[in-house]
């Protein structure tokens, strides 16, 4: 599909390449990448304001800057979370105070942040969250524990839902705190060790860990309300650069099956040849929904469409490998970690996709809810 791309994209597409090219290459590690892209103007290209130390660019050459990006096998992102959630809802929420603190340090790639959410037993139910603050003078005292925090083990700052009127129930009583990390003995800490052998995921555990009063986005009480606007954030050019990162793992996977044999297999095709019809479903969708506001269903029909392909492909390609896909690319008894090829490691880590950032079920429900008008699922009371 075109996306109606001009000259302008075109020239800026050419300095992205460019630069890309210049840049990408080994030795920094994912901080000094960070504070590369930072002292380059790269980071915010899609904020509201500018005078942060970042560009400021429309939305092609947003969707320009991201596809670029993932084909030029840059290096993953650490800073994604801070630019790409926190960022734009302290610009709706956040007070000047809060936007001149916060803002510079992100665009430079300074500081990292982390989402402290989902909890135990209240992962994809926001609602509710358990974790209480407590107004101590010029601070909050916070307690309780997040869960599946990514990249919570290099983050400097975390964003917190929590609530903070005592007795209250699900939306009311909430307000989302920006909390330092480095909190020894008040902030712990523990990596989730998943299928693949990695712990991209994290628990963390607050024990009084101390928030400033002046950091709570939107005043007290506002933070239902807050947290629904920052995840209304968190799908929407980034979206099309995943699709990128998803076609070229289809595309090994294809190679795959003609080198195996295994595309003689009628079915083997069929199921290839539905995955990048869908892939391309998938693009079709995002550019339809790029830049809408006010559309309540389509992140959640995003989230969908992706998660359960991406699990479908791990499974495709483990059909691909037939037997050898259960052989390890060295001895898994002799080897501590294990390792993993490519396949394995898209397989392992798929099975995930239709849990983490809000299930199928909840976003099912949510479709149904606040798309289709359904009745609202009972929620149990915290």
């Amino acid at each position: 599909m075109d996306f109606g791309f001009s000259g302008d994209d075109e020239i800026f597409r050419a300095e992205v390449h460019d630069w890309l090219g210049a840049h990408v290459r080994g030795g920094l590690d994912r901080r000094e990448w960070e504070r590369a892209l930072g002292a380059a103007g790269w980071i915010g290209l899609g904020w509201a304001e500018e005078g942060y130390g970042n560009r400021t660019v429309g939305l092609t050459q947003q969707v320009v800057w991201a596809e670029e990006y993932a084909r030029s096998s840059a290096p993953p992102r650490s800073g994604h979370i801070g630019e790409n959630l926190l960022a734009p809802t302290l610009i709706a929420h956040g007070s000047p105070e809060q936007k001149a603190r916060f803002l510079p340090a992100i665009a430079a790639g300074d500081e990292l942040w982390c989402q402290g959410y989902s909890e135990p037993g209240a992962g994809s139910d926001l609602a509710g969250v358990r974790t209480g603050a407590v107004r101590d003078g010029a601070y909050y005292r916070i307690t309780g524990q997040k869960i599946w925090t990514s990249l919570a083990q290099d983050a400097d700052w975390c964003f917190v839902l929590a609530r903070t009127e005592a007795g209250s129930r699900r939306h009311q009583g909430l307000s989302l705190l920006l909390v330092p990390m480095d909190q020894p003995g008040r902030i712990e800490v523990r990596p989730i060790r998943q299928l693949t052998g990695t712990s991209d995921f994290n628990e963390v555990f607050f024990d009084g860990a101390r928030a400033r009063a002046e950091h709570v986005v939107g005043g007290e009480g506002a933070g239902w309300r807050v947290a629904m606007s920052l995840l209304g954030f968190e799908r929407g050019v980034s979206t099309l650069a995943q699709q990128i990162g998803f076609a070229e793992e289809l595309g090994r996977v294809v190679r795959a099956a003609v080198g195996s044999g295994a595309v003689k297999d009628p079915v083997v095709r069929e199921r290839l040849v539905r995955q990048w019809a869908e892939l391309r479903v998938m693009r079709w969708n995002a550019l339809r929904t790029l830049g809408r506001a006010g559309d309540a269903g389509a992140p959640s029909v995003a989230k969908l469409l992706w998660g359960g392909w991406h699990q479908r492909l791990g499974e495709l390609a483990m059909a691909v490998r037939g037997a050898s896909g259960g052989v390890g690319p060295r001895d898994w008894a002799a080897s501590s970690p294990y390792e993993l090829d490519a396949f394995q490691e898209l397989f392992l880590f798929s099975r995930a996709d239709t849990v983490y950032g809000g299930s199928d079920q909840i976003q099912r429900t949510i479709i149904a809810e606040r798309v289709l008008g359904l009745p609202r699922e009972p929620k149990g009371v915290v």
